[in-house]
């Protein structure tokens, strides 16, 4: 990054590489261009700092620019700059459960919580100021951005779960709560991975938040008719060798061990 001096206004260029690859060219950006740095290089102190922490000095200094360029942009102050940051990581997070629905379920949940967990991972002491709230800058519209990621992924899981099912049902009230629980979950374990020192490896925490899944969804089935055919449904597409054939040959070791709990000749009914 460059600075230069342009009839007494300080311009900031970034550097592009020419077409022969060998020297650098430098342009000024666009509006939007502009935005999105400030926001690019906010989310990033936010990222590793509590909000009340970072002031808009800090925010100037670590993209290269003035202060009073970032009011320019931003003139709403630290709260318009903090909520539009809270913007973007909604947005990537939002993200993160995208996935196409083909294929194992728990092939598209480990992706999703790759990215979900990867950028937990990026964003530590921003996540955990983000979802632990009692920050001096959360308002009520930043607590809607974080309520509506989680609903958003919750509704991407359970669109998942009935696409092979009668088109554009989100299941059973069962089966919903079934779902947000898990998302809960998922966000206390992201948050207590973080109180750890990141203690499991994320593969670790990734498999163990799909066996996590699995055994909710499983538990709902039993007793709850709708999330028994969404089951089903999720169940038809799982390998033979996948995650939950490999959950269950894991855990039927430890219920045998309590003989009396399994059905059939050692269960309560034997004579």
């Amino acid at each position: 990054m460059h600075a230069e001096d342009t009839g007494g206004r300080r311009a900031v260029t970034l550097p592009c590489m020419s077409s022969s690859g060998t020297a650098p060219a430098y342009r000024r950006l666009s509006v939007q261009e502009r935005r999105s740095q400030l926001l690019g290089h906010a989310l990033g102190l936010f990222a590793h700092r509590p909000p009340e922490d970072v002031s808009l000095d800090d925010v100037a200094a670590s993209a290269g620019v003035s202060r009073p360029l970032v009011y320019r942009y931003f003139p709403g102050g630290k709260q318009q700059l903090y909520e539009a940051a809270l913007r973007s990581a909604a947005d990537q997070l939002e993200q993160c459960f995208a996935e196409p629905p083909t294929g194992p379920l728990t092939t598209r949940l480990a992706r999703a919580l790759d990215r979900y967990l990867g950028f937990v991972d990026e964003h530590d002491a921003g996540f955990m100021a983000l979802l632990q709230g009692g920050s001096v800058v959360e308002t009520s519209r930043t607590d809607a951005m974080v309520d509506e990621v989680r609903r958003d992924a919750a509704d991407q899981i359970l669109a998942h779960l009935a696409a092979d099912g009668d088109g554009g049902d989100r299941g059973s009230p069962r089966l919903r709560m079934a779902v947000r629980t898990w998302i809960s979950a998922v966000e206390a374990a992201s948050l207590i991975w973080l109180d750890e020192g990141k203690q499991p490896p994320l593969p670790e925490l990734r498999d163990w938040l799909v066996d996590h899944f699995v055994a909710v969804l499983t538990a709902t089935a039993a007793g709850d008719a709708g999330t028994a055919a969404a089951t089903r449904r999720a169940l038809a597409l799982e390998e033979s060798d996948g995650p939950v054939a490999d959950l269950v040959g894991r855990v039927l070791p430890v219920v045998a061990e309590s003989g009396h709990l399994l059905p059939g000749p050692t269960g309560p009914s034997a004579t």
